[in-house]
């Protein structure tokens, strides 16, 4: 099946490429202006499948052939083309902050620089003063942007961690040494970026488990460990031990983060047969792995250090999702349909609102026409159905639909997606009018980080937290590997507060849904309990949610 986000972001990666090689700007144009266009198709799926994007304005032969070669092979030659021709790290240089193909292309021709390294010595040789596009401010910014870059190459996203470890532990298990294997240290504890990935296995005595291993993994021995490289972009290290009670206290203490084991045990000795035992014979009440954080150890309100109660059976709705009436790859009747096979009760549609451009927004009409057919598709379904929206907070703080709109929707997400410059004061304004907006039910997203790429926004946090509080507005644990945004380190502060909130997974297709596991893991950070989740509701209470400021009609 197409997919439509990853076609866009073919059609730029490969204009940037042109863009950098300096061909013929009418040919950057046309890939750009396709990609562009390509946002505001909603059948997308259809008229690939279809064969029918000669009929497009905007997309022509070249376009057509790297949309269908991409779509049934997974890869396109005229990108593999320009890929062959680009010099070796010369990429790190597009994720700069502020720098385009031009700025690149002005480097290498002018410089030679193809790298970060050769443009960190550039920088400090003050090469980079008087060549085009580059300012003062630019030139000032290289050296933190720079080493933002190597440290992100460090790490890798919590999705990309769990598949390299379903292949090891799959792959260990096949050996004839091992008896058991798990994930433990900071994957197994939820964290969101994962910089080495451990694991720890109990092998069989009188087995050769080293050279087996070496064997099978090109690994090496370091110190009693094994160090698997070249699986990963990160390390791979496993602990290993012949005798059971060992392993349970190796898992023990390779779980917590070094502050919490170290504050929590202590010179403790460890004993017993599994970890509920290591704990009670401790003296110590059981912590579930994702809490076990030095964060956990300084909340000072004994309700808050109870264990998480969240699991992904728990969740009763469907919050803020996406369909191919804004930028979604799976229709409105698929992603419902998709939701009662997962036995949701009840399901609110959150497609991007008129003022993101970027990615088909709605205008009005629009959202008339999609209200019309969720009337129709009422009747064929069981669970409840919505019609919400992701609404742009705009730079003054207020939505992109006037307040006599606002009624027309069930459920309204208020979320940031333009002007992430703003200095702190004007963003922390910004965003508490959205929250103080009466039609406001949930803040989308509200730092707008994205993990290895972009910082958060420069905001008052608490000051934010407060005004939801306040406004009983949910705060959203968004459930992209990309963003995983509440933070889970601001969870306890929201919760003392009083805040409620609402797990998503800001699903653009029926596969995104499943990422609603990695907000779970967020919000057990946390230590956050269904009774705080919007989406654990029943029909019932959630509708008493959505009227509690303004009185909204709830199809039972």
């Amino acid at each position: 099946m197409p997919d439509k986000k990853k076609i866009i972001k073919l059609l730029n990666e490969i204009a940037d490429m042109m863009e950098f090689k300096g061909e013929n700007q009418f040919k950057v144009g046309a890939f750009r202006n396709g990609a562009n266009t390509i946002r505001s198709i909603e059948s997308f799926d259809s008229i690939v499948e279809g064969k029918k994007l000669g009929e497009i304005k905007g997309i022509g032969k070249s376009l057509q052939s790297v949309i269908y070669e991409f779509t049934e092979n997974g890869n396109s030659s005229v990108y593999d083309e320009l890929k062959r021709e680009f010099p070796e790290g010369i990429d790190d240089l597009f994720k700069i902050k502020g720098m385009g193909p031009k700025k690149v292309q002005v480097l290498y021709s002018e410089l030679k620089i193809s790298n970060i390294t050769q443009l960190e010595e550039a920088v400090s040789q003050n090469k980079l003063n008087g060549l085009k596009g580059f300012t003062d401010t630019l030139i000032n910014s290289l050296p933190e942007e720079i080493n933002k870059i190597r440290e992100n190459k460090k790490y890798i996203l919590i999705n990309r961690a769990q598949e390299v470890t379903d292949i090891v532990i799959r792959e260990m298990k096949s050996l004839n040494s091992v008896i058991k294997i798990e994930t433990t240290g900071n994957l197994r504890r939820g964290m969101e970026t994962i910089s080495i990935l451990t694991f720890i296995a109990l092998i069989k005595k009188g087995t050769d488990f080293l050279k087996e291993t070496v064997t099978k993994f090109n690994a090496v021995n370091e110190e009693g460990d094994i160090i698997i490289s070249g699986m990963a972009e990160i390390p791979v290290k496993i602990f290993y031990f012949d005798e059971k009670t060992d392993y349970d206290r190796g898992l023990v203490i390779t779980t917590g983060s070094f502050e919490f084991v170290n504050k929590i045990f202590g010179l403790k000795e460890l004993k017993g047969n599994d970890e509920l035992e290591i704990f009670k014979n401790a003296k110590i009440p059981y912590v579930i792995p994702e809490m076990r954080e030095e964060e956990f150890l300084t909340v000072k309100d004994k309700n808050l250090k109870e264990n998480s109660d969240l699991s992904l059976n728990q969740l009763k709705g469907l919050l803020h999702w996406h369909t191919t009436y804004s930028d979604g790859r799976d229709t409105l009747e698929s992603m419902l349909t998709a939701a009662e096979k997962l036995n949701f009760n009840f399901a609110a549609v959150c497609d991007h609102s008129k003022a993101a451009a970027y990615a088909n927004g709605l205008k009005e009409e629009r959202v008339k026409l999609q209200r019309e057919e969720i009337e129709k598709l009422r009747s064929r379904f069981k669970l409840n159905i919505l019609q919400g929206i992701e609404s742009d907070i705009l730079a003054d703080g207020s939505l992109d639909y006037p307040d006599e709109f606002l009624p027309q929707f069930d459920f309204i997400v208020a979320s940031v997606h333009s002007r992430f410059n703003l200095d702190e004061k004007e963003m922390t304004a910004r965003i508490i009018r959205a929250v103080e907006n009466p039609y406001t039910d949930l803040l989308g997203h509200p730092s707008g980080r994205l993990l290895l790429a972009r910082d958060a926004y420069k905001m008052d946090t608490q000051k934010i937290i407060d005004a939801c509080a306040a406004n009983s507005v949910a705060i959203e644990i968004n459930s992209h590997p990309k963003r995983l945004d509440l933070d889970w380190r601001w969870i306890y502060y929201a919760r003392e507060k009083g805040c409620i909130f609402s797990i998503n997974a800001d699903a653009h297709s029926i596969e995104d849904i499943d990422m609603l596991k990695y907000g779970i893991l967020m919000g057990r950070k946390g230590g956050l309990m269904s009774s705080e989740v919007i989406n654990c509701y029943d029909s019932e209470s959630f509708k008493k949610f959505l009227n509690r400021k303004v009185k909204r009609e709830f199809n039972d």
